[in-house]
């Protein structure tokens, strides 16, 4: 499996011209990185705002913390950030339409197929497997919780055939 690479942080001749970043990285299974460090907010414009929606994997700000729909902002050294975990839950409804349409193609051909042959006949689905017969087959995610990791095709072996 290729490691990802790591974003750079952001440079501080960019910072000072800043006033709004909007950070967005994601790094399947494991954390975001730090794109904006805090000894670059002294460089940023009074009152820059940072939108960290990168929060549900730990933020990409190094001052990012999750906050709620209901307390969205706080200040640190007169930058506001805007950090709310699961910003889909803003409209639930709508959210929950936008996932149903992603993951029922998927639900349909583990019904139709039986997890072997649906996982078999299609690497994707197979780099998509998570958790099988109560083992983590996702490597990123074994590593960064200090889990054992099993491959998927060793987990799929306790799993019976259907």
């Amino acid at each position: 499996m290729l490691e990802p690479m790591q974003p750079p942080v952001v440079p501080s001749a960019s910072v000072r011209t800043t006033a709004e970043s909007l950070g967005r990285l994601l790094v399947h299974g494991a954390r975001a990185p730090y794109v904006i460090k805090r000894d670059q907010l002294s460089l940023m414009k009074t009152r820059a705002v940072l939108v960290d929606v990168s929060i549900d994997q730990g933020g990409c700000f190094e001052t990012s913390k999750p906050t709620t729909h209901s307390d969205p902002t706080y200040e640190v050294d007169g930058i506001t950030h805007y950090c709310v975990a699961n910003m889909p839950g803003a409209v639930p409804i709508t959210s929950t339409y936008a996932l149903t349409n992603a993951t029922m193609p998927f639900v349909v051909k583990l019904a139709e197929e039986g997890v072997h042959r649906a996982l078999d006949s299609d690497p994707g689905f197979m780099d998509g497997l998570n958790v099988a017969a109560g083992k983590l087959t996702y490597e990123p995610v074994a590593r960064d919780q200090g889990l054992d990791y099993t491959p998927a095709r060793d987990a799929l072996e306790a799993v019976p055939a259907a």
